[in-house]
């Protein structure tokens, strides 16, 4: 079963902050890691959320390795997402 990882970071993450995680995490080669099957970011240009599946918290976490450099890099506190199981998915 998939799991859902859903990110309202503790300090506001502006638009300008979250292109330059995603170019960093593209030239990390890590743009697409294994495991995440859906990633959306939403909210306003000042202040966006990201919502993720990812196919086990493992692959998350492996994820993670990467990915909290980079934000603690550009001063971005993720906090503690909130974690829970899918029940279902639909695609389309």
């Amino acid at each position: 079963m998939a799991y859902i990882f859903h990110f309202n970071p503790d300090t506001p993450m502006s638009s300008t902050k979250y292109d330059e995680i995603m170019k960093r995490l593209d030239s990390a080669g890590a743009s697409a890691p294994a495991g995440r099957l859906y990633h959306a970011c939403y909210g306003s240009a000042d202040r966006l959320r990201v919502f993720d599946v990812w196919d086990s918290p493992a692959s998350f976490e492996q994820f993670g390795g990467t990915l909290l450099p980079i934000l603690q890099d550009l001063g971005v506190d993720p906090g503690q997402p909130e974690v829970v199981e899918t029940h279902n998915i639909v695609v389309g």
